[in-house]
């Protein structure tokens, strides 16, 4: 194991400061997270500090080699700084510390003594340490290490040469929850950006068709770093070892130059993982904010065909029903045989809607273990399990099953913490029985104790909104959650708005049903009015953008808003505006006309199925998307030829 193995750019501090061996100590555990090779850090220092009370590390001739071998290190690394002025290590000749390495290593085998002697074998050479102490970069740094290792271990140079990096230099993964445009946009926007940089580039795709063009292990191997541009999780324990950046995937279509670079200029943190199958967004350099929202992606992304198909079947029911004359019946959509049998497979798919968005929730956070808690978890949040009724009776939905997704699949990690000390001979009989058993009994407990709070939460929503229809107020809260749609056409806001829409579909109230309607108008307006601009105000958008505009009026009739994000992402200050007012006007006529749409998704293809007359819904949007239209030929200037 070469010592350029285990010491990255970003694991060198040069001309540091510290003024006391305590400070020295932190700067080199920072440099170890910072590169990701630590699960825990105050556990890490733990053992640096323990081995130092054994006896100073320092070795003498300014150099000093701390080092700890600990469970909280995810894979054998070392850092180092220079400190031209020196600090008391306690050296055993009396003299500063100019010189520093750490070493990491994990508990099986003895890697450490392994780089340790190593080190000691190079450090040896005074004009080796003096080399390092001068180097002005991390780059310069580790090249006379290199040059150091070859010189004192050709044999091993030659016995092991190193692979010549072929094919592509980057590689990227894209995703988003829905897997449709934002994932392939993003893919599109890297390829591009480079070629124009003139750097070979291979995009893994993760859309709802499954990945495509997938990353081979030898692509992998000889590539300089990994970028996964995705808000929804993705498979990364591949990646082990490689410097991985993770960013949401709208950074993938409007910041591909910076992404590659950050991959080149070596900027991305080494990506480690123990685990032998992982899903995860990760190079560990991700805020919990940002984690959480992945997560709950993860379980929309995999909930949504449950939401669509069974939305789709259960509004062709309706429209069975209506067309043979049962409309306003008590049992409307199940009076005919073919609507009942429509509406009944529609209901299984709904029915499942909450276990699935909960149980890959939980699988996102917890691994496989996850997924029997936050199926389970669902299911009862559905059937309103309580201690005194376990068959159920205080549903909490939609809201519950979040919960149960949430706090399920973080219970779950702690459960698998709390049997990492099991002995090695109950490894086996973890994962097939200690874990759902104690899931299963963890979340049993927590559903039953959180159901009749939920439930409580839950009725009070419905019966508000039933009361803002009545008194007039649903219309203002449809133009907000259809304003919200195009904020950020597919970001947090809008998918904010469309969870909640699909959400409540499950309460099968008319307020819901016109919540929907004025949630995917909002998301059919931004597309349409960039087409129509581009069509009847030619001269404010170059030829490039007029020749690519067409394709708008089908992604709006389809329900994509992600079809005007290029044009949002060139002009923020004109188009965003003008999308949320259009969306947001027709979203409050949708309401005004009382249009009711029990499908969730489809567009101008489930038009058929609303209650109320879908010609004046198509009005609607038409106004909208003829507003947003105007507002952008005011707000934005003609082109220059």
């Amino acid at each position: 194991m070469r010592i350029t193995d285990l010491l990255k750019k970003q694991g060198i501090t040069l001309s540091a400061s510290p003024r006391s061996k305590s400070e020295a100590i932190d700067l080199l555990v920072k440099l170890h997270d910072k590169c990701g090779n630590l699960k825990n850090v105050t556990a890490y220092k733990e053992g640096i500090i323990a081995r130092e009370g054994m006896g100073t590390t320092a070795i003498g001739m300014e150099v000093a080699i701390p080092h700890a071998k600990s469970e909280a290190v995810k894979a054998p690394a070392l850092t180092a700084i220079t400190v031209p002025n020196g600090v008391d290590y306690e050296a055993p000749d009396g003299q500063p510390c100019k010189l520093i390495f750490m070493i990491a290593a994990t508990t099986d085998g003895d890697v450490h003594l392994e780089v340790l002697a190593r080190l000691m074998q190079m450090l040896m050479h005074e004009d080796f340490t003096a080399k390092l102490k001068a180097a002005k970069t991390p780059d310069e740094f580790l090249k006379i290490i290199d040059d150091q290792e070859t010189k004192q271990f050709p044999d091993e140079a030659k016995a092991a040469p190193a692979a010549a990096k072929t094919g592509y230099r980057v590689l990227a993964v894209t995703a988003c929850p829905t897997g449709i445009a934002h994932t392939y946009m993003a893919a599109e926007a890297l390829a591009k950006a480079g070629e124009k940089m003139g750097i070979p580039i291979k995009v893994e795709t993760n859309g709802s068709g499954g990945a495509k063009n997938v990353l081979t292990a030898e692509e992998i191997a000889n590539c300089d770093g990994i970028i996964i541009a995705a808000d929804k999780n993705v498979e990364t324990a591949r990646f082990n070892g490689k410097p991985v950046f993770s960013t949401k995937v709208a950074d993938g279509i409007h910041k591909p130059e910076e992404l590659i670079n950050k991959i080149i200029n070596g900027e991305a943190p080494v990506f480690h993982t123990d685990k032998k199958a992982e899903a995860s967004g990760g190079g560990g350099n991700e805020s919990f904010g940002r984690q959480l929202y992945k997560h709950l992606m993860n379980g929309v992304s995999h909930m949504l065909p449950f939401v669509v198909a069974g939305g789709i079947f259960i509004a062709i029911a309706f429209l069975i029903d209506t067309f043979a004359g049962n409309a306003g019946t008590a049992d409307f959509g199940s009076v005919n045989t073919v609507a009942a049998w429509f509406k009944t497979i529609g209901g299984v798919a709904f029915n499942l809607m909450v276990p699935i968005l909960a149980g890959f929730i939980a699988m996102s956070i917890a691994d496989r273990p996850g997924l029997l808690v936050g199926l389970v978890g669902g299911f009862l949040a559905t059937s309103g399990a309580t201690f005194g009724l376990p068959g159920g009776d205080v549903p909490s939905g939609f809201l519950g099953g979040l919960l149960a997704g949430f706090i399920g699949g973080y219970m779950m990690l702690g459960i698998e913490k709390l049997c990492s000390h099991f002995p090695r001979a109950l490894e086996g009989i973890k994962p097939v029985l200690v874990y759902p058993l104690l899931g299963l009994g963890g979340v049993a407990v927590l559903m039953c104790a959180i159901n009749p709070i939920m439930g409580i939460i839950n009725t009070g929503m419905t019966n508000a909104l039933k009361a803002m229809a009545d008194s007039g107020m649903i219309i203002p809260l449809c133009a907000l959650l259809a304003g919200m749609m195009a904020i950020d056409m597919g970001g947090p806001f809008n998918k904010a708005a469309y969870v909640f829409a699909t959400g409540m579909l499950a309460s099968q109230t008319d307020a819901a049903y016109m919540i929907m309607a004025a949630v995917m108008i909002g998301g059919m307006v931004p597309p349409l009015a960039i087409a129509l601009s581009t069509t009847f105000f030619k001269r404010r958008w170059t030829e490039e953008e007029r020749r690519n505009a067409p394709v708008n009026y089908i992604m709006g009739l389809s329900f994509i808003t992600e079809g005007a994000i290029p044009y949002a992402a060139g002009h923020p200050l004109q188009v965003i505006p003008s999308c949320i007012v259009g969306s947001a006007v027709a979203g409050a006529l949708s309401a005004i006309f009382g249009c009711k749409l029990m499908a969730p998704h489809g567009g101008v293809f489930v038009f058929a199925t609303m209650q109320g007359t879908w010609m004046f819904y198509i009005l609607a949007l038409l106004i909208g998307a003829v507003i947003g239209m105007l507002m952008l030929a005011i707000l934005k200037r003609p082109e220059k030829k």
